[in-house]
């Protein structure tokens, strides 16, 4: 594959981008778990979702 006198930038802007979307995934993933823990550590302490709550309206 020839990518041309360009070939440097081009495969720079890929791996930069392959870098970058693969942070954002570690990134939503790490998170999401320290989310589960927080909202389980919460439900522990009785803390409950409004949306359990039936509303008496």
């Amino acid at each position: 594959m020839n990518l041309g006198p360009h070939a440097d930038f081009i495969v720079a802007a890929y791996a930069v981008t392959v870098f970058v979307v693969a942070t954002m995934v570690a990134w939503v993933v790490l998170d999401y778990s320290t989310q589960r823990r927080i909202l389980g550590d919460l439900e522990e302490r009785g803390v409950t979702r409004r949306s359990q709550h039936k509303d008496s309206r």
